[in-house]
């Protein structure tokens, strides 16, 4: 039998499919998440309903995002599922989730099994939506989970771990094996909880695209020094001042340091190039 045939559907691969089939590691994922009644449940790329359907047990009514047109009828016809569930046959990267907590009248409890081949644009998309997102559990590929957990001064360390860290308390949940999927994947995965910060615990930063700019530019440059990297933005007396040193690479600097950063650079966006 085709590896990639799973409950009769055909894996595709453009969508980066793997169907979750391990009973364990499925109840694991669901006692994460603990869903109850009253909240309002919203799951990214359902697939086969491996998580669907013992989540939406413990629920009246379940939101699911999926793209395969194919999956999303399936779901519609199933005999249990279908009358529970609100379908949006879409793309989740042009979701927009404020708006579904605005009519829920609460915020969301995101999760799902994300395709790996969208999975980082995909948060980056969710943490605009934050404040209409009480929490997040994702499937990843392990090498993300490590990213988002990491801390200063390892490889793992980047743009994704700052701006995820930024926006959410990251809590690394359970492994899973490859040998958990159909068909199953070359990497390892894990499941991660990421849960927004309320405005009072997010570290102060007064525009967070000059965050994301400046964390963009030092880790596209990630192998130089910050002297290197972000002195047209800076200059080594200014990093000084802020108590960083400019022969650092990007992945030395601290969550905050890089929010202290951002704000300087917002009161401060005419500095001059340095020659």
């Amino acid at each position: 039998m085709n590896n990639r045939v799973h409950q009769g559907h055909f894996a595709r691969k453009r969508f980066g499919q793997n169907f979750l089939n391990d009973s364990y590691i499925i109840d694991s994922i669901v006692s994460a998440i603990h869903p109850q009644k009253h909240e309002a449940l919203i799951e990214i790329g359902p697939g086969l309903g491996a998580l669907t359907e013992p989540v939406a047990e413990r629920l009246d009514a379940l939101t699911v995002i999926e793209l395969d047109r194919d999956l999303a009828a399936r779901l519609q016809t199933h005999p249990f599922l279908g009358p529970k569930l609100t379908i949006y046959q879409q793309d989740a990267m042009t979701f927009n989730f404020a708006e579904l907590a605005a009519e829920r009248g609460q915020p969301l409890r995101v999760f799902g099994n994300l395709p790996y081949n969208i999975s980082t644009p995909l948060m980056f998309h969710l943490f605009s939506y934050t404040d209409a997102i009480k929490d997040m559990h994702f499937m990843l590929q392990k090498e993300v989970v490590n990213r988002l957990v990491a801390g200063p001064g390892s490889k793992a360390y980047g743009r994704l771990t700052v701006m995820a860290q930024y926006y959410c308390n990251v809590i690394p949940v359970l492994e899973v094996p490859p040998e958990s999927f159909t068909p199953a994947p070359k990497v390892d995965s894990a499941v991660v909880r990421l849960v927004p910060h309320t405005s009072d615990q997010r570290p102060s930063v007064s525009d967070v695209r000059v965050l994301s700019r400046i964390t963009t530019e030092a880790f596209g440059k990630r192998r130089k020094t910050l002297r290197n990297s972000l002195g047209h933005l800076f200059s080594a007396e200014v990093l000084a001042e802020m108590g960083i040193d400019a022969t650092l690479r990007a992945e030395n600097i601290s969550v905050a340091q890089y929010c202290q950063l951002a704000n300087w650079l917002s009161t401060h966006p005419e500095q001059p190039q340095e020659s």
